[in-house]
C-alpha cells in the first residue's frame, strides 16, 4: 500500500457527498460571464462604444483596483475578461474553502482517522480533495469557454479565459492545502487562506493601479499571474505553464508538511487559553459569539469595509457612464428605480449587497445544525441551558449580524460617495437606508434556514442554500429570461423599495419581517419538540 492508495474512492466519496452543492456553484460560475459577455454585446456593438466604455471606467483608481490594467484592444472577449476579474476571485475562494473543507474538517470531525483505519494511504485524502477541486475547475473553464464561443468569440482567446478560470481555482485550491497543514483547526485555516487571498489581491491591485516601476509587483502575486494571461489580447498560454509549476510544487509541499505533523495537529501551535474563563463566557450567548465573530469580522471587513469603499468610490463615475448609455440605465433601472443615474447605481449595488449578505445570514443560522450534527449541542443541553435560550444566541448572529454588515456598508459608501459630491450630510442617510432597507428580504431567507433547521434538519443546509440561489438566479437573469412578474415576485428581493431615489412602501416590509418572524417561530417549535441530536 502507497500513501496515495485510496485516492479514486475518495474523490467519488467527496463528488457522493457534494453532488447537490458542487454543480450549483459550478452552473453559477460558468454562466457568470455568459451573461456578462451577452450583456455587454447589446449595450455596446462597436470597437469604438467598447473603448469609450473602457477609459470611462478604467479613469477611476477604484475600478482598476478590481479589474486590472485596462485590456489593449476592445474587443467583446477583451472587455468581458476584464470585466469578470470579480469571477476570477470567487473561483480562487471556492478553491481554498473546498479543498480545507474536505481535508481539515474531516480531520477536525474525526472522520479522517476513520477513513485512516481502513486501505487508504497517508496522502490520500489530500490528493483526492486536490484532484476533485482540479477536475471541476477545468469543467467550468471549459463551460465558460465554450459560453464564450457562443457569443462569436474567438477560439483560443475563449480557451484561454476559461483555462485561466480554471487555474485560478486550481491554484488556490493547492494554497489551500498548504494552510490546511499549518493549524489543527478549520477556522484558523480558512482564516489563514483567505488572509493569503487578500493580500495576493491587494498585492496585484497596488500593481495595476500605481503601474510604472511598480508593475512588476503583479508577478509577485498568484491571483496577478491569471490576469496576465490577457485572453484576447495576448493569450499568453505559457502562464498557464507557470500556474501549473507552481500548483505541483505547493502540493508537493503541502504533502511534506502533512508527513511532518500528527493526525489532527497543526505545524503551528494553538495558543493556550487562560487557566479560568472570565465571566464574560459564561453562557450560550457568549459561547456563540466566540463561534460567530471570526465570521462577522471577515463580513465587516470584506463587504462592509471593503465593499462600502468599492460602491461608494465609484457611484459618480457609474453615474457618468449611465448618462452616456439608455439602454445601460434602462437595465439597472429594473433593480434600482428610476431616479437619478448615481442613485439607480447606489440601489443596485445595494441589493447585490444584500444578496450577498443573505448568505452570511443563512450560514450564521445554519449554524445551530452544524453544532447538532457534531454532537455539540447535546452536551450544552444537559446544563442549564434550553433549548430556545441556545437557538436564540445563534440566532442573535443571524439576524443582528447582516443587520450590523449592512449598516457598516451604507455607511461607508454614504461617506465616501458624499465625500466625492461635496454633500456628506445629504448623501450618508440616502445611502444608509438604501442599505438598511433591504434588511426584511435577508431575514426571510435567514429565517428560513432556521425553520429548516427546527423542521426538517438533515435537509436545513440544502434548502437554505437552494433558496439564496433561487433568488440569485431570479434576481440577476429573470427578467432577462422574460420571467412573468409572478416568478419574479417568489424572491423577497423583489419586494425590497429602490432606495435611495425612490418611494419607500412599508407594506411590503411589514409583509416580509412578519414572514421571517413566522419562519423563526415554526423552527423554534420544531426545535423543541423534535429529538436532539439527529444525526
Amino acid at each position: 500500500m502507497t500513501t496515495l492508495t485510496g485516492t479514486g474512492a475518495l474523490v467519488r466519496l467527496i463528488l457522493r457527498r457534494d453532488r447537490v452543492l458542487m454543480p450549483i456553484w459550478m452552473l453559477f460560475m460558468a454562466l457568470l460571464p455568459l451573461s456578462l459577455a451577452s450583456g455587454t454585446a447589446s449595450l455596446y456593438k462597436t470597437d469604438a462604444e467598447r473603448q469609450g466604455y473602457i477609459d470611462d471606467l478604467g479613469s477611476s483608481p477604484m475600478l482598476l483596483l478590481f479589474y486590472g490594467t485596462k485590456p489593449a484592444t476592445a474587443s467583446l472577449g477583451a472587455l468581458v475578461f476584464w470585466r469578470s476579474a470579480t469571477g476570477i476571485v470567487i473561483m480562487a475562494l471556492i478553491g481554498l474553502l473546498f479543498v480545507i473543507r474536505h481535508t481539515r474538517v474531516e480531520e477536525e470531525a474525526g472522520r479522517r482517522e476513520l477513513l485512516g483505519a481502513t486501505v487508504v494511504g497517508r496522502h490520500a485524502g489530500l490528493a483526492a480533495a486536490i484532484a476533485a477541486m482540479s477536475g471541476a475547475s477545468l469543467v467550468v473553464g471549459v463551460l465558460v469557454a465554450l459560453g464564450m464561443m457562443s457569443q462569436q468569440t474567438p477560439a483560443a482567446g475563449a480557451f484561454a479565459m476559461g483555462l485561466a478560470w480554471a487555474f485560478a481555482g486550481i491554484l488556490f485550491a493547492a494554497i489551500g492545502a498548504v494552510t490546511a497543514q499549518l493549524s489543527e483547526g478549520a477556522g484558523a485555516a480558512r482564516g489563514i487562506g483567505i488572509a493569503l487571498l487578500g493580500a495576493s489581491f491587494a498585492v496585484r491591485g497596488v500593481a495595476d493601479v500605481a503601474g510604472g516601476g511598480l508593475a512588476w509587483l503583479s508577478w509577485v502575486s498568484p491571483l496577478g499571474w491569471v490576469y496576465q494571461i490577457h485572453a484576447y489580447t495576448d493569450n499568453r498560454w505559457w502562464i498557464l505553464a507557470l500556474a501549473v509549476a507552481a500548483t505541483l510544487g505547493l502540493a508537493w509541499l503541502a504533502v511534506r508538511l502533512s508527513a511532518r505533523r500528527d493526525l489532527g495537529a497543526g505545524l503551528l501551535p494553538p495558543r493556550l487559553g487562560p487557566a479560568v474563563a472570565a465571566p464574560t463566557l459564561a453562557g450560550p450567548l457568549a459561547l456563540a459569539w466566540r463561534l460567530h465573530r471570526g465570521t462577522l469580522y471577515g463580513w465587516l471587513v470584506g463587504l462592509g469595509v471593503v465593499g462600502g469603499l468599492l460602491f461608494g468610490g465609484v457611484a459618480q463615475t457609474a453615474g457618468e457612464l449611465l448618462d452616456d448609455n439608455e439602454q445601460l440605465a434602462q437595465i439597472l433601472q429594473r433593480i434600482g428605480g428610476t431616479s437619478g443615474a448615481a442613485d439607480i447605481f447606489i440601489a443596485g449595488t445595494m441589493g447585490l449587497g444584500a444578496i450577498a449578505v443573505a448568505a452570511y445570514g443563512i450560514s450564521a443560522a445554519l449554524r445551530m445544525r452544524t453544532e447538532e450534527a457534531a454532537l455539540r449541542t447535546e452536551p450544552l443541553l444537559a446544563t442549564g441551558v434550553s433549548r430556545l435560550g441556545w437557538a436564540a444566541s445563534h440566532l442573535v448572529f443571524a439576524f443582528l449580524g447582516p443587520t450590523v454588515v449592512m449598516a457598516v456598508t451604507g455607511l461607508t459608501a454614504g461617506l465616501l460617495y458624499g465625500a466625492s459630491t461635496g454633500d456628506v450630510g445629504r448623501e450618508v442617510p440616502r445611502v444608509l437606508a438604501g442599505a438598511l432597507v433591504q434588511l426584511p428580504a435577508i431575514w426571510v431567507l435567514a429565517g428560513l434556514a432556521v425553520a429548516s433547521t427546527g423542521l426538517l434538519p438533515r435537509r436545513a443546509s440544502a434548502i437554505g442554500w437552494a433558496a439564496l440561489s433561487l433568488c440569485v438566479v431570479l434576481g440577476q437573469i429573470g427578467a432577462a429570461l422574460q420571467l412573468s412578474q409572478a416568478v419574479l415576485d417568489i424572491s423577497p428581493f423583489t419586494h425590497i423599495p429602490r432606495v435611495p431615489g425612490g418611494s419607500v412602501t412599508v407594506a411590503p416590509l411589514l409583509i416580509l419581517t412578519a414572514t421571517a418572524a413566522a419562519l423563526v417561530a415554526a423552527g423554534l417549535a420544531g426545535l423543541r419538540r423534535r429529538d436532539i441530536p439527529v444525526t
